[in-house]
């Protein structure tokens, strides 16, 4: 591995090349902000696929793209002398020092859980006046539910045992069941919200990551869809002229192949 020296210089010469890019390339020299934003939002993406692939090699290259992009940040922001990447350095050391008063402090704690608590609490110090501030509004809404649940949870507000919170699941099943029954779509949708709300919460108290979990499920599908639609193509036939039985044959064996 690189030194701590090695490292530096890496980042320097990220830096000065980042200065060059903006002076002399057409391309980089336009750019705004807002115009990476949807750019970053892309290889942050890219990068969560990677870590799920668990190929390293890729997750290298990708936290290399999104360093690049914060150094692009702070780069457009020197411009304008509102911060630069030092600035942005020191905001997140400075943050994680006050944040952490186990560690730079004279506080004790005795597991994670009181780590995350003692969190929330400074956050609420901080001027927030909730602790679901910090949710971001543009994030996907399993993602989001996910986030807002392990927040209150982290000042108090949550279920005690896992069995419980099984058991919520159960009733909002019956809740939509319910409401299947009569027909009335706006309610149905309001109980499936419902239901995913709760199985999402689930996740959290049998240390499942929804979001991975469901992503590692698409990915298992396509792997599998992709079987199916290569071996009916090399038996000469078409998945729209053979019937739901049919296809289900070749489902089944590539259920085998993709566990």
């Amino acid at each position: 591995m690189n030194t701590r020296a090695q490292q530096l210089e890496a980042i320097d010469r990220l830096l000065t090349i980042m200065d060059e890019l903006r002076l002399k390339c057409p391309w980089d020299k336009k750019q705004t902000l807002q115009s990476l934003r949807h750019l970053t939002i892309e290889e942050t993406y890219e990068l969560g696929d990677a870590i799920l692939d668990n190929d390293l090699n890729e997750v290298k290259k990708e936290l290399g793209d999104l360093l690049l992009h914060i150094v692009f940040y702070a780069k457009i922001g020197s411009e304008t002398n509102d911060f630069d990447i030092a600035d942005v350095a020191n905001e997140i050391s400075e943050k994680l020092i006050y944040r952490h008063p186990h560690i730079y402090g004279d506080v004790e704690v005795k597991d994670e859980e009181e780590v995350k608590q003692n969190w929330e609490k400074l956050k609420l110090k901080e001027g927030k006046e909730s602790v679901l501030e910090g949710v971001p509004k543009s994030l996907p809404a399993l993602v989001k539910a996910n986030r807002i649940q392990d927040k209150v949870a982290g000042v108090g507000f949550d279920w005690e045992e896992p069995h419980q919170v099984w058991e919520k699941v159960q009733e909002e099943l019956n809740e939509l069941n319910v409401e299947i029954e009569k027909g009335n779509t706006d309610a149905i949708e309001a109980e499936f919200g419902d239901v995913l709300f709760s199985l999402i919460n689930y996740a959290r108290f049998i240390k499942v990551d929804p979001e991975n979990a469901l992503e590692r499920t698409n990915k298992k599908f396509i792997q599998r869809f992709q079987f199916l639609e290569k071996v009916i193509k090399e038996k000469g036939k078409e998945l729209s002229d053979m019937t739901l039985g049919e296809m289900n044959v070749y489902w089944e064996k590539s259920k085998k192949n993709f566990k």
